[in-house]
């Protein structure tokens, strides 16, 4: 049994040091991700429609930025138990810029994991009939 853990362990640290291979760029900016997901980075959004030069959307706060299909989805925490989430369609006359004004200090050798146990057990509300 322990021949097994040994080997297990021994495949998670090749399977981990295999994924960190890349440039220092790339770890830096995967680490910043990690950040801005856990809400500790401060960003700027601006969505301008290019024909009119219109701001069309304006927020700036710690906040996520992802860019599925065509959208751009923002959620933003404004403080203790405030998240705010925004949805962007994107079309050929809409840019938007996602600028972030202040450094934040990640490590550009080692990648970052994040566990959080309370993802395991989730939160739930139980409904029941009449």
């Amino acid at each position: 049994m322990t021949r097994i853990r040994a080997i297990t362990a021994l495949l998670a640290v090749l399977c981990l040091s295999a994924a960190a291979c890349g440039s220092n760029a790339d770890k830096v900016s995967d680490n910043l991700s990690k950040e801005a997901e856990k809400f500790n980075v401060q960003r700027s959004i601006l969505v301008v429609n290019n024909i009119t030069d219109k701001v069309l959307f304006e927020v700036e706060g710690r906040c996520s930025v992802e860019r599925p299909d065509r959208e751009l989805t923002v959620v933003c925490k404004h403080g203790k138990g405030d998240y705010r989430k925004h949805f962007l369609g994107l079309a050929d006359n809409v840019s938007y810029v996602v600028a972030q004004p202040n450094g934040v200090d990640v490590s550009e050798y080692k990648t970052k994991i994040i566990f959080r146990p309370e993802a395991i057990v989730p939160d739930f509300d139980l409904v029941t009939g009449q």
